[in-house]
């Protein structure tokens, strides 16, 4: 991608943050408040399903114009997969859980510019986001299923905190397939999450001593 085409779709970028992470939240709401209240009214549920379709129209329009505007079309899109497959993929239904992964990358995009250099406040951003979305997709999943150890949004909430925190205690799994998947997105978040607050620890204590003062040698 030249240096032309860069720069537009990273005006783009600017221009479209603030509405889609705003469409973003209307997207997660219209997803978690079935999920986390299964006796809504049948119209409220149909408005939000409505709401969650417009919310992924605006995503697939988002892709297509930065497609649109780059130079190489193919080449971006190869360099981009991961944002045209989850605005492709979650389509059929039973993919439908990767509508979160769209979300939490929308948000990554967006805090990526935001924080540089604030790792503290993007670890623990991260962490959360990945708790919360966690939680809301594995009770999606297991709640109606047989012999399901997570039925409510305490527990879901429980199990996704001590997955991310690589703790892992054993008293609530999941049993489902798509359950397991989301599992293992949390595990892999939180394997990432554990790494990097050890090595900015271990960045600050190197920092802290190398800025102590050398001591001078004993007299005799």
């Amino acid at each position: 991608m030249t240096e032309r085409s860069a720069d537009r779709v990273a005006a783009w970028e600017r221009r479209s943050e603030i509405p889609l992470l705003l469409l973003a939240v209307a997207f997660l709401v219209a997803y978690a408040w079935p999920v986390l209240d299964p006796t809504l009214d049948a119209g409220v549920e149909d408005s939000l399903r409505a709401v969650s379709w417009t919310v992924w129209v605006a995503f697939v329009l988002d892709v297509a114009i930065r497609l649109v505007l780059a130079d190489h079309r193919v080449r971006y899109a190869r360099q981009h997969w991961w944002d045209i497959a989850l605005v492709a993929l979650p389509m059929l239904r039973p993919l439908r859980l990767l509508r979160l992964l769209a979300f939490a990358r929308l948000l990554h995009r967006s805090a990526r510019v935001n924080l540089v250099g604030r790792v503290g406040i993007y670890v623990s951003g991260t962490a959360v986001a990945a708790v919360g979305l966690g939680a809301i997709a594995v009770l999606d999943a297991e709640r109606e299923a047989p012999d399901a150890t997570i039925t409510t949004f305490g527990d879901a909430v429980w199990w996704a905190v001590t997955t991310v925190s690589t703790v892992g205690y054993g008293d609530l799994y999941p049993v489902t397939t798509t359950g397991r998947l989301v599992a293992t997105v949390l595990m892999i978040v939180g394997i990432a999450v554990v790494g990097t607050v050890t090595a900015t620890v271990a960045a600050w204590l190197i920092a802290e001593v190398a800025d102590q003062p050398a001591e001078p040698p004993p007299t005799r």
